[in-house]
């Protein structure tokens, strides 16, 4: 199973190096891509995308892939991959175990700096990393800017984070975590709808709808 931390604990969702590091100063050209794509997602009442997740290994010893979706509202969020599911009212989070029917509830705490789904589409990059912009790709007709990102934090598991804008849309198109241990995680939208039907009982796990759910309260 994919830990929660690789969504919640990012990410999602970065960090650079040389020079730009050293010299803590972030890249005004990457900023302006980065609050392009923090205001649109502003402006959006909700978000739902549907993402592939790709997992490699160091040396290249483990490779995987699991498609999933995300359902963003505010602050709140609900993560569908493979047999689990992550679920966040913003004071709750629930973690949902499909395949041994269990859940683990903790409190949302408010300080705490990890990554979420909401925070990935907007301006979490100002306070916790540097980044510059590494030019432009085109892929399948699509104009990607390239942003590379490093976390001021030098204690967080990942030193390095690429994020691919999709210009014309200014939406998220990839994000790649580049782990110490040597592992990557690579998350590409396959597919963005803004203002799509969500409704806040996304939002909470109901006990009831899963009989004989194990209940593993962490409160």
């Amino acid at each position: 199973m994919i830990k929660k931390t690789v969504f919640t604990g990012l990410i999602l969702c970065g960090l650079m190096g040389g020079a730009m590091a050293q010299t803590g100063k972030s890249d005004p050209k990457a900023k302006v891509v980065l609050d392009n794509v923090s205001k649109k997602f502003k402006s959006l009442k909700t978000v739902i995308a549907n993402f592939v997740l790709k997992i490699e290994g160091a040396n290249n010893s483990v490779t995987d892939s699991k498609k999933g979706s995300v359902y963003v509202k505010g602050a709140k969020y609900k993560v569908v991959m493979g047999e689990q599911e992550i679920i966040s009212d913003n004071k709750t989070s629930w973690t949902y175990a499909k395949d041994v029917n269990e859940v683990t509830i903790n409190n949302v705490d408010q300080n705490n700096q990890g990554m979420t789904p909401a925070k990935i589409f907007t301006n979490f990059y100002d306070k916790d990393f540097l980044y510059k912009l590494n030019g432009e790709t085109t892929e399948k007709g699509k104009v990607l800017q390239n942003i590379e990102l490093t976390p001021t934090d030098k204690s967080k598991p990942y030193f390095k984070v690429l994020i691919d804008v999709d210009k014309k849309t200014q939406t998220l198109a990839r994000m790649k975590v580049f782990e110490k241990n040597g592992n990557r995680y690579t998350y590409e939208i396959s597919s963005f709808q803004p203002n799509g039907a969500v409704t806040d009982d996304m939002f909470t796990f109901d006990a009831k709808k899963h009989p004989g759910v194990e209940v593993v309260d962490l409160r």
